[in-house]
């Protein structure tokens, strides 16, 4: 895989994660049920409804990257995500960083270092 090509995967997780801190952000104060003026009122509140929007954009990225690189390498590379939420989580939501999600972390590190390494990656 070129450095140009991971970087765009590397750019559409930021992307992806990105929405889904918006997601967050915009659902800790709202309350979803299933009707649809519920439903309607949660998509178009600012951050979900630019999250959403964060998720159309990396969807067109990833349509570009998918005709660059092996779904069997772009796919796995996109895992870093799991490792930026926890991180990310930690130091804007707040949330615990436990000792079994920094091994979860550093597994999935391994897991994608080992694929990437793989002989067949460099296409």
């Amino acid at each position: 895989m070129t450095l140009v090509n991971f970087i765009l995967i590397l750019g559409n997780t930021l992307i992806l994660v990105t929405g889904q801190f918006l997601w967050k952000y915009g659902m800790e104060n709202q309350t979803l049920s299933f009707s649809l003026l519920s439903i309607l009122k949660v998509i178009f509140s600012p951050f979900v409804f630019s999250g959403l929007a964060m998720y159309g954009i990396a969807t067109i990225l990833w349509l570009y990257i998918l005709s660059k690189v092996p779904l069997s390498v772009a796919y796995p590379f996109q895992s870093i995500a799991y490792i930026l939420a926890v991180f990310g989580a930690h130091f804007v939501f707040n949330e615990t960083i436990t000792f079994q999600k920094v091994l979860g972390c550093l597994l999935i590190m391994a897991g994608v270092s080992i694929i990437g390494l793989s002989p067949n990656s460099n296409t």
